[in-house]
C-alpha cells in the first residue's frame, strides 16, 4: 500500500470528482457532453430502422410550391387540403406544424370592403354583391368553417427572445394554473407565443406548441410535453393529437407512491389511454426511428388533386409540414444534422402509440452514483497492484459489464441510464495507471536492470521491480547457497589454441553456462578466467535457494557434456569441469572501491566453495557440495565422497556427491549408493578387507572411477600404515 499510495490517493479522488458530478454537486461539462453523444450512440443502435404506416407527412414541398404558388397559400387552399384529407381520404386526423398567425387578404376582400365604405357606399347593387362576396372571399372564416367538425389539430409556437410578441390567440391550457403546485417539477416557461387567430383556434379540435428543446451541443433529442405560460399548462402539438386519437383524453401528472415527481403523464380517453414518461422539466425523449423519412411523404399538391389512392391515407394518422427549400423547418437530431421538424413530432407520436418512448427517472440518479462508485473504487483499488496485462483486462471487463447492463436495461426495461461518468472513470484511472507503470515504474525497472541485470535474470528483475523499495545492494548477513566452476586443465587447452579459436571456445562455454544459472534463478556474481562464481537466494529472497543451485550445477554438467559434439566438429578440445557448492551465512552486497563495485558474496561459507570445486578432481567426480546443502535436500540422493580438512579451515567437514532427486533414478543407481554407504562405514572402522571387498564390487560396475581407485590406495596405504585409534577418516587438504 505504501507502495502504490500516490496511485491510490489519485484513484480516490478521482472517484469523488466523479461522485460529485453523478450526484449533481458541479457538472463536468465534458462529461456532460459525453453522456449526450454515448445516448446518440445507443439510440442508433437500437432503433428500429423500420418506416412506421400509421403516420404519413404531407409535404408541402417544390413540386407544391410549383403548381399551386408561393407559399402562404391562400387559407380557401388549405381548406380545400383539408376537406380532401378528412372527408375524401378520411384520415384519422391532421396535425398542422405550421401556424396561422396573420389574416388572409389574398382574396381582394378588403379592397372590395374598403371601397363598399367609400365611394360605392350608396350604390345597392355593389353592397348586395359585396355581402355575397364577402361569403366566398372571406378565406379565414372559410377556413374555420372548414375546422369545425373534423379532426384537425393545429400548431403554434412559445418564445423567450427579448422582446418577445404575443400574437394570435392561445387554447385553453391543459391543465390549469395551480396544478402542478406542490409537485417536484419544473416545467419551461415562456414570455411570448405565436399563436393562430381566434376564429380558427375556436373551430380547431386541438392546438399544440411545436417547440422542441435544445441540449448544448444543439441537438433535439427531448420535446417539452407541458409547457408553463403565466401560470397555466399547455401542450405540445404530438400531445394534442394524442389526446385527440384517443378520444378527447384528460391528462393527469403521474406520481409515483409515496413521492411528488412527476415522472410521467397518464392520457386516459374514451379509446384508450397512453402512460408518457417524462423528466423534471415534463419533456420526452424522442424515440426515433431512423434516419430522415422514416415515415412516408406524399406531396400536397398530389393531396390537392386527388392523385392518391384513397387507401394510401384511409385512417392515417397525417402530419402537415414543409421540406421545401426556403421554407423547410430542420434540426439538428441525433440521427441526422438537418433532419425536417415535423418529423420530430411524428416520432413523438409513433413512441406516444407504441409505449416506446425510454424513461430517465429520478431514480437512474442513484443507480448512476451506485455502478459509478462500484466500477470507479473497484480499478482505483486493483490497478496499482496488477500487471499491465491483467490492468487492461480488468478495464476491459469492467466496461464490458457496465455496457452490458446498460445495453440490457436500454432493450428490456427502456430505461436511459447514464454512462459517460463510469465510463470516463474507467478510462481516466486505467490511463493514468498505464501511464505511472510506464513513466515511473519503468524508470525504477531501468534503473534496477542498470544495477542488477548483469547479475540476476530478466524475469527477476521484473520481480524485483514490483516491489523495488523491498531491495537494496548494500549489505548484509544472510544464508545463500554459493556455486565455483572451473575447466579441468584449462592451461593446456589454452596453450593449444589461438587466441580466436579459444575466445569462440570460451564465449560459447559461458554463455551456455550462465544461461543454465539464470534458469535456475542463480545471481552470475563474476567470471575469473575460465571460472564462473554465482549464487542463490539474493538479490530476490529464494526460500530453495540450495535445490536450485544443485539442480543448475547437475545441469551444467550436462550442458558441458552436450557441447562436446559441436565442439569436436570444430576441432576444438571436449571440457570437463569441476563444481563446488556451499552453503552457509555471508555477507552479500554492492563492494569494492569508489572506482569499481561489484554485487558479490564474502564469507568462510564461500571460500569453503572454492575449496570444493579445487578438490573435485582429487576425487574424480563433477560436483562437490557443503555438508549444510547435502542437509537442505533430504529428497536428493547423495554420495558422501569424504570428511576433510581444508586449507584454511581447523574443522572437518563431510564432502557429498549430487546424483539428483533420488525419485529420478534407477534402483540400480541407488543400490549402487547402499553398496557405498557399507564401504564408507567399513572403511571409517578400518574393516579394510570388507571395505576393499566392497570396492572391488563397484569397481566392476565402473572401472574407470577414480574415488574407487582413491579408496583403494588409501586401504592400501593405511595397511601398511595402520592409524592411530580411535581414528576419525578425516582427509586433510594443505593446498587450495
Amino acid at each position: 500500500m505504501k507502495q502504490h499510495r500516490v496511485r491510490f490517493l489519485f484513484g480516490t479522488l478521482c472517484v469523488l470528482l466523479f461522485l460529485g458530478h453523478a450526484a449533481k454537486l458541479w457538472q463536468i461539462p465534458f462529461v456532460t457532453a459525453l453522456d449526450a453523444y454515448l445516448y446518440d450512440v445507443r439510440l442508433r443502435t437500437f432503433m428500429p430502422g423500420t418506416p412506421d404506416p400509421r403516420i404519413v407527412v404531407v409535404d408541402i414541398d417544390e413540386k407544391s410550391l410549383a403548381e399551386v404558388g408561393r407559399w402562404p397559400w391562400g387559407r380557401n387552399t388549405v381548406a380545400d387540403l383539408v376537406r380532401r384529407l378528412s372527408d375524401d381520404y378520411q384520415v384519422a386526423i391532421v396535425g398542422f406544424d405550421v401556424v396561422f398567425a396573420e389574416p388572409d387578404d389574398s382574396s381582394g376582400l378588403r379592397v372590395l370592403e374598403s371601397l363598399g365604405q367609400g365611394s360605392l357606399r350608396n350604390e345597392g347593387a355593389y353592397q348586395r354583391t359585396l355581402v355575397d362576396l364577402r361569403r366566398r372571399l372571406d378565406y379565414d372564416a372559410l377556413f374555420a368553417d372548414t375546422l369545425r367538425g373534423r379532426p384537425v389539430v393545429l400548431g403554434y409556437y412559445f418564445s423567450n427572445k427579448e422582446g418577445a410578441q404575443r400574437s394570435g390567440n392561445l387554447p385553453p391550457p391543459v391543465l390549469p394554473n395551480g396544478s402542478l403546485d406542490g409537485l417536484d417539477a419544473r416545467p419551461l416557461a415562456w414570455e411570448g407565443f405565436g399563436a393562430n387567430l381566434a376564429a380558427l383556434q375556436a373551430a380547431a379540435a386541438g392546438s399544440g406548441h411545436f417547440n422542441p428543446l435544445l441540449d448544448g451541443d444543439g441537438n433535439t433529442r427531448r420535446v417539452p410535453l407541458v409547457v408553463e405560460f403565466q401560470g397555466n399548462y399547455y401542450e405540445s402539438l404530438s400531445l394534442a393529437m394524442l389526446r385527440q386519437l384517443l378520444g378527447q383524453a384528460e391528462l393527469r401528472p403521474g406520481i409515483p407512491p409515496d413521492a411528488r415527481t412527476v415522472e410521467w403523464l397518464d392520457v386516459v380517453g374514451k379509446r384508450g389511454a397512453a402512460r408518457i414518461p417524462v423528466d423534471e422539466e415534463l419533456a420526452a425523449l424522442v424515440p426515433y426511428r431512423g434516419p430522415e423519412r422514416s415515415f412516408s411523404y406524399i406531396s400536397a399538391v398530389d393531396v390537392l388533386k386527388g392523385r392518391i389512392s384513397p387507401e394510401t391515407l384511409r385512417q392515417r394518422i397525417v402530419l402537415v409540414g414543409t421540406t421545401a427549400p426556403g421554407l423547410m423547418d430542420l434540426r439538428a437530431t441525433p440521427v441526422g444534422g438537418a433532419y425536417p421538424g415535423v418529423e420530430v413530432h411524428a416520432n413523438l407520436l409513433a413512441g406516444m402509440l407504441d409505449g416506446t418512448i425510454r424513461e430517465k427517472p429520478g431514480f437512474v440518479l442513484a443507480i448512476d452514483f451506485i455502478q459509478l462508485l462500484f466500477f470507479a473504487s473497484l480499478l482505483a483499488a486493483l490497478l496499482p497492484l496488477l500487471s499491465p496485462l491483467k490492468a487492461s483486462l480488468l478495464a476491459l471487463a469492467s466496461l464490458a459489464v457496465l455496457l452490458g447492463i446498460n445495453a440490457g436495461l436500454w432493450q428490456g426495461a427502456g430505461l436511459v441510464l447514464p454512462l459517460a461518468a463510469t465510463v470516463m472513470a474507467i478510462l481516466v484511472l486505467f490511463a493514468f495507471n498505464m501511464s505511472w507503470g510506464f513513466f515511473v515504474e519503468s524508470r525504477s525497472k531501468r534503473r534496477f536492470t542498470e544495477l542488477f541485470g548483469q547479475y540476476v535474470p530478466p524475469e527477476l528483475v521484473d520481480e524485483m521491480a514490483k516491489n523495488p523499495e523491498s531491495y537494496t545492494m548494500e549489505g548484509r548477513n544472510e544464508e545463500l547457497s554459493v556455486l565455483f566452476s572451473d575447466i579441468r586443465n584449462f592451461t593446456s587447452i589454452s596453450e593449444g589454441m589461438n587466441p580466436k579459436e579459444l575466445t569462440r571456445l570460451m564465449n560459447e562455454y559461458l554463455g551456455a553456462m550462465t544461461e543454465v544459472i539464470r534458469h535456475r534463478r542463480g545471481t552470475l556474481d563474476k567470471y575469473i578466467g575460465d571460472a564462473i562464481m554465482a549464487f542463490w537466494g539474493a538479490p530476490v529472497s529464494d526460500p530453495a535457494h540450495t535445490r536450485h543451485a544443485v539442480l543448475a550445477a547437475l545441469e551444467m554438467q550436462q550442458a558441458v557434456a552436450a557441447l562436446a559434439v559441436p565442439f569436436r566438429a570444430r576441432g576444438w578440445p571436449e571440457l570437463q569441469i569441476g563444481i563446488g557448492i556451499n552453503t552457509g551465512l555471508m555477507t552479500v552486497g554492492d563492494m569494492g572501491s569508489p572506482v569499481r563495485k561489484a554485487y558479490t558474496v564474502m564469507g568462510d561459507a564461500v571460500n569453503l566453495a572454492s575449496r570444493l570445486e579445487g578438490i573435485t578432481k582429487e576425487y574424480g567426480v563433477g560436483i562437490v557440495i557443503g555438508e549444510r546443502t547435502r542437509a537442505l535436500l533430504p529428497e536428493f540422493a547423495c554420495r558422501e565422497l569424504d570428511r576433510v580438512k581444508v586449507k584454511g579451515k581447523d574443522e572437518p567437514v563431510s564432502i557429498h556427491e549430487p546424483w539428483g532427486p533420488r525419485s529420478e533414478l534407477s534402483a540400480e543407481r541407488l543400490a549402487q549408493l547402499e553398496t557405498w554407504n557399507a564401504m564408507l562405514e567399513a572403511y571409517r572402522q578400518t574393516r579394510w578387507d570388507e571395505a576393499e571387498a566392497l570396492l572391488l564390487e563397484l569397481q566392476q560396475q565402473a572401472p574407470e572411477s577414480r574415488l574407487y581407485s582413491l579408496y583403494r590406495e588409501r586401504i592400501a596405504a593405511l595397511r601398511q600404515a595402520p592409524p592411530t585409534l580411535p581414528w576419525d577418516g578425516v582427509t586433510v587438504f594443505r593446498s587450495k
